[in-house]
């Protein structure tokens, strides 16, 4: 039996991202965005718009606030063939991943509108603040501008290298500290580019069937650089 048995065999293996409030990492990059989930339903209004880059934890709190206020989920892209009444069935919405451009504007201001007429609750992502988007509709326009956002910045030094020993323990992976702080210092500060990597690490030592070490990430590492 290979003695990289067990590391193999978890790499194999489908993992899953736990969306648990527990499992949410917190600090100073993300802290308006978890109070605003964990103050719930004391907000200024009841539409608030949740802003951040790709994989920066929208998603996480969405799921963490829709456990708590009862909420329904949306993409953004079917917001046109949606049933609003049956969305808000619960009184709560969480619409995922609205694009500038990506969108029905129509369906979005009727949304806004029904919501507003409803009393219900509306929690938005987007990876950019609303009130810089070019829409057609202007009381749309006036009416995004004027949702109150709260944005998730990128993470510190102390977040981002929580979120890759996370990332690793979701795929069952055990590595050390120095193999931590080597990635940490030399990739992005960014989400999408802890789980970039990570996942590429997973991958890389799975072909080569090789243990996760520092040494295995420098060679990986070396091999992506432009």
């Amino acid at each position: 039996m290979s003695p990289h048995g067990p590391r193999q065999l978890a790499l194999a293996l489908d993992h899953a991202e736990s969306f648990a409030r527990e499992d949410f990492l917190g600090g100073p990059s993300n802290a308006a965005a978890l109070a605003l989930i964990e103050t719930f339903p004391d907000w200024p209004t009841r539409a608030v718009v949740l802003v951040g880059p790709e994989g920066s934890g929208k998603s996480h709190l969405g799921a963490i606030w829709a456990c708590d206020a009862g909420a329904r989920f949306l993409g953004a892209r079917a917001l046109a063939q949606a049933d609003l009444p049956a969305a808000l069935a619960t009184g709560a919405l969480v619409v995922e991943d609205i694009a500038p451009g990506d969108f029905d504007e129509r369906a979005l201001f009727h949304l806004l509108n029904f919501a507003r007429e409803q009393q219900a609750y509306l929690l938005l992502t987007a990876r950019t603040a609303p009130g810089g988007w070019s829409v057609a509709i202007r009381d749309l326009g006036s009416r995004l501008k004027s949702l109150p956002v709260v944005t998730l910045e990128a993470p510190d030094d102390s977040l981002l290298r929580a979120l890759l020993i996370k990332l690793f323990a979701d795929r069952q992976l055990l590595v050390d500290e120095s193999l931590v702080s080597y990635v940490a210092t030399r990739i992005e500060r960014s989400f999408a580019a802890a789980r970039a990597v990570v996942a590429g690490l997973d991958r890389e030592a799975m072909r080569l069937q090789r243990p996760l070490t520092r040494t295995l990430a420098a060679e990986f590492l070396r091999s992506q650089e432009p």
